[in-house]
């Protein structure tokens, strides 16, 4: 994509329309009560509208009207239980604990129900000056209300008359995601690529592909509009995402043994050929994002059948030319050509030539997704220290509270002791590495912003400049706020600087207090998540773990169900494949969290590592064998193969008993046919199958010697007999 391309896709994005939202919702009423002479007036309202704008995250349109609603309730009973215990200091500690720990607890729920609790401890936190009276607090209640009611209209308003825009934006980034994906695996045909690292970027990359999935989902498939619509607009976008999907899964089937790979072909120069082809395939993905998103028809800017017929020619001259076998490279050239057809679909949907393509998977999109309901079953299963939540919900608590106290205590000004109350809110987070890098991020994008409100406040004296600019920066720190934490907070404090100069203080010296009093909170909040029930990946891997090695154990029995046409239909398999997808992101988050902690606490790192990229391998081996299995005649498989399958599969039983404790959902090995009906043959495919699959049975056996080594380094698997003399269970 063009450097001018990546520009204006961000002012298209999704990340600017936030930003913009809540700027318009925001500055709207301080411009309008400023005209009236009621400046501070419409900094109440503005308030109101922040704290809903700041919770309108995206997700299907009924979560977001729901998640405002119930963020303006929550919102409004917090402030009449401040206002009401602002009197008393012992009372009012006991509020922001009790508080804290219910609005931290949300997070069990989900993210959106996280982010309402997060929003309220804001609130919480901005009244408990208990400068003002019960009849001032309560007309600050009603101005809340009044800017919470003015944002939803406005959201409500965009979500009515431009119901589609928000899945367009969120489809783009999806598709910009999975041309990252690609680009990246086009590296393993690059000789001078180290491979080892470009599998961690690989499983980085993968993450965000599946929270951008996961998110796109919600979007389109939680909306009856977006599917059984008459209009062409949700038909398309349905459509697109599927083929997106697909894609992906595609382009994990592009999976060997790189090493051998590049030993292999390296020399012909041929690999060099592939990734050309390859990365000419994201600029298309590329050009797509970047249309959809500016809401305009995809046009190929490559002609990808005639790239592939000379990579074809290429492969064929080898074959002939070299007595190495080519089965390999005309395999990759296979898979190239399956991405391609897809992308070539995606342009087909955009001149609406085949929008009324029926797709089974699209039909049954509800069965793929995530149950949201708020069950309070799942809330009260979390009040054990053993549950991540209840310990960030505790340490919060504490941290608070005992915070607050301490500072009325010492009498520390009233402004400094909710700056350092606020730092600690935003810093503080469930695992010791996001709580590390958002101190180091905020206290750099502090100081940076600091130095750069300053410079405004003494070179730009005009008032009317001043505000310009307060809008410019607000405008840009909350549209940066879920993209660049670091550079949303650099453009944030110098508004808020601005902003506190309306009211006469010494600017300088507040930057200068601001400063300080970030360090402070800062420092408290990293302390705390090192002594206050410190929550240690180390102790959360095991359940990951075994969530992964269960989805990849469901995914290859697929095959199984293939040969014994015991598939009904495709949404079967669709969902085992999201289920590994979603398994794996989650498994990397949890190593790359890892990563992120004391040098003292990663003594499974290297296990972990490891764990992660042979679940990699094996589930791209698995989607290979998988799209083998659907597209070519089964007479290739034999009973042979049948074998090695079910020996994959004992493995990765085996490796599941290793890491299950009582506890843990019941697992239940699969048991399918004993035997194929088909007779044995030698083709070249049939030697191909029997390859790939002894290399699914290394994999296997790999994966259950580290998970025993983990098992026995890991502090998490303490609760579990572990085999003695190195014997499997």
């Amino acid at each position: 994509m063009r450097k001018t391309e990546e520009i204006t896709s961000f002012f298209y994005s999704q990340y600017f329309a936030e930003g913009l939202r809540i700027t318009m919702g925001t500055i709207i009423p301080v411009v309008i009560c400023a005209l009236f002479g009621e400046f501070k007036t419409g900094t109440l309202i503005s308030l109101g509208a922040l704290i809903v704008g700041l919770s309108d995250t995206p997700g299907a349109p009924r979560h977001r009207k729901f998640g405002m609603v119930y963020c303006t309730i929550l919102g409004a009973i917090t402030i009449t239980i401040t206002a009401l215990c602002n009197g008393s200091l012992v009372l009012m500690t006991a509020v922001i604990a009790i508080l804290a720990f219910l609005f931290a607890m949300l997070a069990v729920f989900n993210a959106r129900a996280a982010t309402i609790g997060t929003m309220c401890l804001l609130v919480m936190l901005i009244n408990i000056d208990g400068r003002y009276g019960i009849a001032q607090e309560f007309t600050y209640l009603l101005y809340f209300l009044i800017g919470a009611a003015w944002y939803m209209i406005i959201s409500f308003s965009i979500m009515q008359v431009r119901p589609y825009r928000l899945a367009q934006q969120e489809l783009s980034e999806t598709i910009l995601q999975v041309a990252e994906y690609l680009r990246l695996k086009a590296n393993f045909y690059d000789t001078k690529v180290d491979v080892d690292d470009n599998y961690i970027k690989l499983i980085e990359s993968q993450i965000a592909v599946n929270a951008h999935q996961e998110n796109l989902r919600d979007i389109l498939f939680r909306s009856k509009r977006s599917i059984k619509d008459t209009t062409k607009e949700g038909r398309f976008l349905s459509l697109i995402f599927n083929d997106v999907i697909d894609l992906f899964e595609q382009s994990m089937t592009t999976h060997y043994d790189y090493d051998k790979v590049r030993i292999n072909y390296g020399p012909s120069g041929i690999l060099d050929d592939i990734k050309a082809v390859i990365l000419k395939a994201t600029h298309e993905l590329d050009n797509i994002a970047y249309k959809i998103n500016a809401n305009r028809i995809p046009k190929p800017i490559y002609d990808l059948e005639a790239e592939i017929d000379k990579l074809r020619v290429a492969v064929d001259e080898f074959d002939k030319s070299s007595e190495q076998s080519a089965i390999p490279l005309k395999k990759i050239l296979i898979n190239i050509r399956s991405i391609t057809k897809h992308i070539r679909d995606i342009y087909n949907y955009g001149q609406f030539k085949s929008v009324n393509v029926e797709k089974e998977e699209i039909q049954h999109s509800r069965k793929f997704l995530r149950n949201e309901a708020l069950n309070w079953q799942k809330f009260r299963d979390n009040l054990s220290l053993s549950s991540s939540n209840f310990r960030h919900a505790l340490r919060m608590s504490i941290m608070l509270s005992g915070t607050y106290l301490t500072l009325n205590l010492l009498h520390y000004p009233k402004f400094g002791t909710y700056w350092i109350l606020l730092t600690i809110l935003v810093i503080l987070k469930p695992g010791f590495g996001l709580t590390k890098e958002r101190n180091v991020q905020r206290l750099i994008g502090t100081v940076i912003g600091g130095i750069i409100g300053g410079i405004v406040l003494v070179t730009i004296p005009d008032l009317t400049a001043r505000f310009v600019i307060l809008i410019i920066f607000f405008l840009i720190a909350y549209s940066l706020f879920r993209v660049n934490y670091i550079m949303a907070v650099i453009f944030m404090t110098p508004y808020v600087l601005i902003m506190l100069s309306f009211t006469g203080v010494n600017p300088l010296e507040m930057a200068q207090e601001r400063i300080l009093d970030t360090f402070l909170g800062g420092s408290l909040a990293f302390l705390s998540s090192y002594i206050i029930f410190p929550n240690w990946e180390s102790f959360q891997i095991r359940a990951s773990i075994r969530s992964l090695l269960v989805a990849n154990y469901h995914y290859l029995t697929q095959a199984i169900r293939i040969l014994s046409d015991d598939i009904e239909d495709i949404t079967g398999y669709k969902l085992a494949r999201k289920e590994v997808y979603i398994a794996s992101a989650n498994m990397g988050s949890t190593f790359q969290r890892l990563l992120t902690e004391p040098k003292w606490r990663q003594n499974v790192t290297k296990e972990v590592n490891r764990f992660v990229i042979l679940n990699h391998v094996f589930s791209s081996y698995t989607a290979t064998l998988l799209t083998h299995l659907q597209d070519a005649d089964n007479h290739h498989f034999n009973n042979a193969h049948l074998k090695q399958l079910y020996k994959a599969l004992g493995n990765l039983e085996k490796t599941i008993a290793l890491v299950s404790t009582n506890e843990d959902n019941p697992f239940e090995p699969f048991k399918g046919i004993g035997r194929l009906e088909t007779e044995e043959t030698e083709s070249e495919d049939a030697r191909l199958i029997t390859e790939q699959l002894q290399f699914l049975i290394k994999i296997s056996s790999d994966l259950q010697k580290t998970t025993m080594e983990l098992a026995q380094k890991s502090e998490d698997f303490e609760r579990i007999k572990l085999p003695e003399n190195g014997e499997t269970v």
